[in-house]
């Protein structure tokens, strides 16, 4: 195979970066304010902070649920838009709102029921002699106010990712934008009491989230609603509320995998995180920095799998099969040489990075060694991220499934809690060795990719040359 069949043409690359860069600014806008809230939160004290982390580990299994859920539907809208089936589109975009609507109901009510046992379990003594009481106060109170934003950000997300489908990247960045800045500023307002506010510490950074969610929402729904023949698929959006029952049978099939999948992952890294917070709290608190961090860098990676998803997908439902495999090589390639770049920026700010944190030395220092131990596996970490989004775009959801969940459960968990519960290894190795486990994936990933079975056209598109 010739070298230069991984790499592109000057105008394939704009076209990567029309599509990767709007995603990729928008995450990193909201992972750098993420990045700053955590940070804010982290001045008012290590306990506040781990409160926060551990019920963002709740609202992360949420988030990916939604994700999950949209994604496997947006398989179609994606293929879809490359046939040129407006009224497909809308069908689709119908799904995404039910399914939106479904998930925040279902979630909202296990909150209810089962949000005390979550946060309990993550707390247990350690070295530093934090205190549990006051840290399962502070996550309680989190909660209980971030659970007003699970609608606004379902809703939001069935909008923006169905507009990302359609090649319109650009409106979804800039309500992110706006919400992030509306979110900034409320922390900055809220949590330290500035310009006469209340002094809220956690639950005013719970409050400036949830407004800047519901603002987000707002203007999608309102921009696009008003921009009806720009986005020819909200015409006669809610006349009905039909969806063909072929369609809607295999829309099932393959968002269900893709929605089991998203949860069982995100519940599977909460689990992770519970066995490594049997090390003490510290760690959680450590844990809570790194992740927030490597959210940071990793959101060059989330934006390259978005744009994997979109280019191959709109190839496959256009019926060029052939560019498709083609393309995707070069998209991979790309993805390798962006982890290496952004894996060594990474390891380089691991230590300064985590001493803005206003936190015990121990915590600040096994922070640093998680983002170091991150960017070391990132290569691997980023590759599976590729495969996975390839898999998916030619709607081989249960594949992805055994490939993404099935190797969390059987292998990333057992492993981190034999090593947790029945060892006295320090916390740094486990850590490498469980994260290490992407490597076995990379090559499992290899092989499924080049069978070329995800390579499908689901929407009856004749094949092109």
């Amino acid at each position: 195979m010739k070298l230069k069949s991984y790499f592109g043409t000057k105008q394939f690359y704009r076209n990567v970066l029309r599509i990767m860069l709007p995603i990729m600014l928008q995450n990193a806008i909201t992972t750098f304010v993420s990045l700053l809230d955590n940070i804010m939160v982290g001045q008012v004290g290590t306990e506040q902070m781990s409160g926060v982390a551990i019920a963002n580990q709740i609202l992360f299994i949420f988030n990916l649920c939604i994700f999950g859920g949209l994604s496997g539907i947006g398989i179609y809208t994606a293929q879809f838009y490359g046939k040129e089936d407006h009224d497909g589109i809308r069908y689709t975009m119908r799904a995404k709102l039910y399914t939106a609507v479904i998930i925040t109901i279902l979630f909202a009510a296990a909150l209810f029921i089962g949000g005390s046992s979550f946060i309990s379990s993550f707390l247990h003594e350690g070295s530093e002699g934090l205190d549990l009481a006051l840290t399962y106060k502070h996550g309680m109170s989190y909660m209980h106010i971030m659970m007003l934003q699970l609608l606004p950000f379902a809703l939001g997300q069935a909008y923006a990712s169905t507009l990302r489908e359609c090649s319109e990247a650009v409106l979804p960045m800039k309500a992110s934008m706006i919400a992030t800045l509306i979110n900034l500023v409320g922390n900055y307002i809220l949590i330290f009491g500035h310009f006469g506010a209340p002094k809220l510490g956690v639950e005013g950074a719970a409050i400036a989230t949830v407004f800047a969610r519901i603002v987000e929402c707002l203007i999608l729904i309102i921009y696009a609603n008003t921009h009806r023949k720009r986005f020819r698929f909200l015409q006669g959006l809610f006349r009905s509320l039909k969806i063909p029952k072929e369609l809607l049978v295999n829309l099932i099939k393959k968002g269900t995998p893709l929605l089991i999948n998203e949860f069982l992952w995100a519940a599977g890294m909460a689990i992770l995180n519970q066995c490594y917070s049997i090390r003490g709290l510290e760690v959680v608190s450590a844990a809570n920095i790194s992740a927030t961090v490597a959210n940071f860098f990793w959101c060059a990676f989330m934006a390259m799998g978005s744009t994997i998803a979109i280019m191959i997908g709109q190839h496959l439902g256009a019926g060029r099969l052939k560019q498709a495999e083609e393309d995707d090589k070069k998209l991979i390639m790309l993805t390798f040489l962006m982890s290496l770049f952004f894996g060594a920026l990474m390891a380089a700010l691991a230590r300064p990075i985590a001493n803005i944190y206003n936190t015990t030395d121990a915590v600040r220092s096994l922070a640093a060694s998680f983002i170091i131990i991150f960017s070391v596996l990132m290569p691997a970490s980023t590759y599976t991220n590729a495969c996975y989004f390839t898999l998916r775009s030619g709607g081989k959801t249960i594949i992805t499934f055994f490939f993404d969940s099935f190797c969390t459960w059987v292998a990333f968990v057992p492993v981190a809690f034999c090593l947790t519960h029945f060892t006295k290894m320090p916390i740094i190795p486990i850590y490498f060795i469980v994260n290490g486990i992407d490597i076995l994936k990379c090559v499992v990933g290899f092989f499924m990719l080049r069978s070329k079975k995800w390579i499908v056209n689901l929407v009856g598109t004749k094949e092109t040359t």
